[in-house]
């Protein structure tokens, strides 16, 4: 399954690596992502995160953020 091709709205996060060390370990809900944003809902705490600083794993898979740089809908057309 090709992860960067698909909506990352719904689904469950967790960030393994981070140029801001303070969000490693984070997970939770994407409920929003834009051109360079991901929003995650964590434990009643909504947080932006910049895609081009993190790691994130979804499943098991780990994805570098910089290669889901771009908007979500044409992300999904590539």
């Amino acid at each position: 399954m090709n992860l960067i091709r698909k909506e990352l709205i719904g689904l469950t996060i967790k960030i393994t690596d981070s140029k801001n060390k303070a969000n490693i370990g984070l997970q939770g809900k994407v409920i929003d992502e834009t051109k360079n944003l991901l929003v995650i809902k964590s434990k009643d705490k909504m947080k932006k995160i910049i895609k081009k600083n993190v790691t994130i794993e979804v499943n098991g898979i780990e994805i570098c953020g910089s290669k889901l740089v771009g908007r979500p809908e044409e992300r999904l057309k590539w």
